[in-house]
């Protein structure tokens, strides 16, 4: 698939099947997700990756069974993996301690840190890694997890350092009239001409 024509159909999937992401697909779409930019280097992020059972807990702590006959996207608690995608601080600390980076005074502290590159190094490897999965014919699906994010880093032992960045459901598409759009989507898509500012705002 050309790249521009990967970008174009990529769209958010929210019905899967219940049959599973063979490991080794797994493994190819992170490695090309891993290949995004990051600061220094550090490619401090990290994919905890959920499946069967794990999966089942994921949605008992974050979408409560009372909860579920209202929910609007059925199908997609059938994704046979859900991977937190989380960033670490710490390890930017640690790399710009070292001597090719120390004279910039960012392993110092967090709050050193103008912008939080932990936070933007893993949002890009989160877009291409959904990308990758689109590219290999899965459907992914990023989502914030805005309830239960304490339990579930109890249940899964994530350390305290770690930001969560949100989850991504993976898994092969149900069927085209089910991966059903948010009202989101309804929403123009900016041209070129009112993102650009050339020379100043």
């Amino acid at each position: 698939m050309q790249f521009a024509d990967c970008v174009r159909s990529r769209k958010m999937v929210r019905a899967f099947r219940k049959a599973p992401v063979d490991s080794k697909l797994l493994d190819r779409i992170v490695d090309l997700a891993s290949r995004a930019p990051s600061a220094g280097k550090t490619q401090g992020w990290h994919l905890l990756v959920l499946r069967d059972e794990q999966t089942a807990k994921f949605w008992d702590l974050s979408l409560p069974q009372e909860k579920r006959p209202s929910f609007r996207w059925q199908h997609l608690l059938d994704a046979p993996v859900i991977g937190l995608v989380f960033a670490d601080p710490h390890a930017y600390l640690e790399r710009y301690s070292e001597p090719d980076k120390a004279k910039t005074k960012l392993g110092d502290e967090v709050s050193a840190w103008p912008t939080p590159y932990w936070t933007v190094d893993a949002s890009f490897a989160t877009m291409q890694l959904l990308l990758a999965a689109h590219d290999a014919g899965l459907g992914a699906l990023f989502f914030g997890v805005f309830n239960g994010e304490e339990k579930l880093r109890r249940e899964f032992k994530v350390p305290e350092q770690m930001q969560l960045i949100g989850a991504v459901a993976i898994g092969w598409p149900k069927s085209e009239n089910l991966t059903d759009q948010g009202a989101s989507a309804k929403r123009p898509r900016r041209k070129p001409s009112e993102i650009i500012r050339e020379g100043s705002f």
